[in-house]
């Protein structure tokens, strides 16, 4: 079998920055086990796996290197990317998840807009292991999502976030129910409205260089503390990357790009 593929830096507008993604570009979906083995050879934070339905829909699903992810922004920027590479004249896209999401995607000339699910947080206490771990000994502010299962804490200073150095082995061997943490602050930089940076080593990757399906929840805490629809969100990871994130009444668009790093053909028995 032969299946083409993609590798794209997404949220940026620069090779090496931003997240890496693997896009698989499939005529029928393959089993899950094969998908994973797939992401693991990979070996990035998501490889998305997408099934064209008709002219402009698509079937598509994510895995990391050790389980099925129910949504994530930089392996569908990565593989609108692919798809409008593909199809040229394509003005816009319409994915269906397997968790039941539809996510609208149009072609906005440089830019790639996404339309994604608001979910929201509810109060949550700060695993003071995990805080430790990742090097951090106070918190604003702690929230959980449940949709993602991640639990997302703000602290003071984004000068600090930036340059935490998190204990990954601790944080590996810490037993925890949640899928991953997400630390934010408000921006030092001011083009900016707020930073953040996710880890999740229990899931199969120790940090996520951008992340954007967070936006589902991160962007709406930001907008009801800062009293703003449009911000500009930064992620300050080493391969740093940033979007646009505008709220409305029942989605979240994120607005960014993204840079083919190669593609070629993937050979299966």
């Amino acid at each position: 079998m032969r299946i083409k593929t993609y590798i794209i830096d997404a949220f940026t507008t620069a090779l090496f920055k931003g997240n890496q993604a693997a896009v698989c570009l499939l005529e029928n979906e393959l089993d899950e086990n094969t998908m994973l083995n797939i992401a693991k050879e990979f070996g990035f934070s998501e490889t998305a796996f997408v099934v064209k339905q008709n002219t402009d829909s698509f079937s598509i699903r994510y895995f990391s290197p050790a389980q099925e992810i129910p949504l994530c922004g930089h392996a569908t920027l990565a593989s609108s990317k692919a798809l409008f590479t593909e199809y040229e004249d394509l003005p816009k896209i319409t994915f269906y998840t397997r968790f039941g999401h539809v996510l609208k995607i149009f072609r906005k000339e440089e830019l790639i807009e996404m339309y994604f699910p608001l979910h929201d947080t509810e109060k949550s206490t700060a695993d003071e292991e995990i805080k430790k771990a990742l090097g951090i000994s106070e918190i604003l502010n702690c929230e959980y999502n449940k949709f993602h299962n991640i639990l997302l804490m703000e602290i003071q200073s984004g000068v600090v976030l930036q340059n935490l150095k998190p204990d990954f082995y601790a944080l590996r061997n810490i037993k925890t129910t949640v899928s991953g943490v997400l630390l934010t602050a408000k921006s030092v930089h001011k083009n900016y409205d707020y930073e953040y940076r996710y880890f999740f080593p229990w899931s199969g990757v120790d940090e996520d260089p951008v992340t954007g399906g967070v936006q589902s929840f991160l962007g709406k805490y930001w907008a009801n503390k800062l009293d703003k629809k449009i911000m500009r969100a930064y992620q300050s990871s080493a391969r740093t990357g940033s979007m646009e994130v505008e709220l409305m009444k029942d989605s979240v668009v994120i607005r960014s790009s993204a840079v083919i790093f190669s593609s070629g053909i993937l050979h299966l028995p």
